[in-house]
């Protein structure tokens, strides 16, 4: 009779480490050159998260955070209280909604047209050109901004009245403020969102495009039958990512092109915190704004990516 020797084990691959150690000594070099990155997040992310208990109590500087009497939820219910809180929320939404719509798809177009040029040296040389912007302060830019639109000296002015239309006081017009903010963020950031969609473009299989070409594929039909589709999981993560901060809305931005004639459209979370609670010296408040926006922000993350799960692609996680 022969031997019942049961089932051996599946033998180890030669130079695989078999545990967590092994592997961490294997990739210690690059263990080591994350830790920079570790502590920037937890000094300035994490630990400052302790600081979220000032919104439930009454704080002063003199008491220190601990020392504080605690109000519990007094700071949301006189926050939900004031009028002009809706329309904060209501400003903060809207200008999102618009950002989603008509910023979010324009770096995918602009990654999709930058790959249809067939000559490196233009397209690189077309890439820095719309990457620059992304390297300029928003300072910079509402100072520019401002020259070119003033009503008394601008350029945008001058044409108008040479045209034989009345001037406009762009800044001041709060019809205008939602366009412009618009405007500038698509000039300053698109071409700096371009660099995952081309990365990820640049990661599709030659030997799709080889086969499309093959079968009569018109170059319009491979941007839509393959380029599109196998960068489909790239947007959705972007686009989860972008849904997550629903209520941001930048504030150097926003800030800057502020005044009190266009408050009423203006005035999203990110001024009204600063404005309401930090000025005035109201810290327990601007932190209950704060943690307020970061719970919305965390639900539309969580139900955009349930809904990218459900629609079968990866999501976030």
């Amino acid at each position: 009779m022969t031997a019942n020797r049961g089932i051996q084990p599946a033998a180890v691959k030669p130079g695989r480490p078999r545990t967590g150690w092994q592997y961490f000594l294997r990739k210690k070099n690059l263990y080591i050159m994350l830790i920079p990155c570790v502590l920037y997040f937890l000094v300035f992310n994490y630990l400052p998260m302790g600081g979220v208990i000032i919104a439930f109590k009454n704080f002063s500087f003199k008491k220190g955070i601990w020392g504080s009497d605690w109000i519990g939820l007094d700071n949301f219910r006189y926050m939900f209280g004031l009028k002009d809180f809706y329309k904060v929320i209501r400003n903060s939404l809207i200008l999102s909604a618009l950002r989603i719509f008509l910023t979010f798809p324009v770096p995918v177009i602009l990654a999709l047209l930058l790959n249809e040029i067939n000559s490196a040296w233009y397209q690189r040389t077309l890439q820095t050109i719309i990457y620059l912007p992304h390297f300029i302060s928003w300072v910079v830019v509402g100072s520019i901004l401002t020259n070119f639109l003033s009503p008394s000296d601008g350029v945008v002015n001058a044409i108008r009245e040479l045209m034989g239309m009345k001037k406009i006081f762009f800044m001041a017009d709060k019809g205008w403020f939602r366009p412009l903010v618009i405007l500038t963020s698509i000039w300053k950031e698109a071409g700096w969102g371009t660099i995952i969609y081309l990365a990820a473009i640049t990661g599709v299989p030659s030997e799709i495009y080889e086969a499309g070409r093959i079968d009569g594929a018109s170059h319009l039909q491979i941007l839509w039958y393959i380029t599109l589709p196998c960068i489909k999981s790239t947007i959705v993560v972007m686009l989860v990512l972008t849904l997550g901060r629903i209520t941001s809305n930048g504030f150097e931005q926003i800030f800057i092109m502020q005044n009190n004639m266009n408050l009423e459209v203006s005035e999203v979370f990110e001024t009204y915190t600063y404005r309401v609670g930090l000025t005035s010296g109201r810290y327990s408040f601007a932190t209950a704004v704060g943690l307020f926006t970061s719970v919305i922000n965390v639900i539309f993350l969580l139900i955009s990516n349930r809904i990218a799960n459900a629609l079968g692609e990866e999501g976030i996680w």
